[in-house]
């Protein structure tokens, strides 16, 4: 079984966060909350509190197959500035394994260089942190290994191109209408 590590930084965005959770649990893929804090409780930007399924101090990241940033300020800004965290997004990275984010998350990838080459998209405002990307203007960027998407609004369509990668766009498909998703 694939497994997914969905961080959460104090100032996340809940429905980024809470949403992929959701449908790659539904997908039958293991989706962890994992906190960046040395607390399971997290506050997100519109302070609604969530308990992690663990800490990063707890994660074993041979076992993840992704690792999934989601938005929201200044969780965003809290992610990047968690050294562990970059450690792991670059080792991902280099290793060929994916790394998603959403909203504002994605200026982290632009800032390590990771966008070099392919499109990506981000919350409005933030396209000129995507350093390198062909940057567009669509609700979720496959490029590769790295998937970037643009706000709470596409969380929806993020979570389900994730499962889409790990499950296949049949299986994606079969979850959108489950839901009474139709873009």
């Amino acid at each position: 079984m694939k497994r997914i590590a969905i961080f959460l930084a104090e100032g996340y965005e809940e429905i980024e966060a809470l949403t992929v959770a959701d449908i790659c649990r539904r997908c039958g893929l293991e989706a962890d909350l994992v906190s960046i804090t040395e607390e399971r409780w997290v506050r997100s930007s519109h302070q609604v509190t969530v308990q992690a399924d663990l800490c990063f101090d707890q994660a074993d990241f041979g076992s993840y197959d992704m690792l999934v940033l989601p938005g929201g300020m200044p969780g965003t800004r809290n992610l990047e500035a968690h050294r562990g965290l970059m450690e792991q997004v670059d080792a991902f990275y280099r290793a060929g394994k994916y790394v998603a984010a959403i909203c504002a998350a994605p200026s982290i990838f632009g800032h390590r260089g990771l966008l070099k080459g392919r499109k990506a998209c981000s919350y409005p405002g933030f396209e000129s942190h995507l350093e390198g990307a062909e940057v567009t203007t669509g609700p979720v960027e496959i490029s590769d290994h790295v998937i970037t998407s643009r706000g709470m609004g596409t969380a929806i369509d993020f979570g389900l191109a994730i499962a889409g990668v790990f499950c296949g766009r049949e299986k994606a498909a079969e979850m959108a209408e489950a839901i009474i998703y139709g873009r």
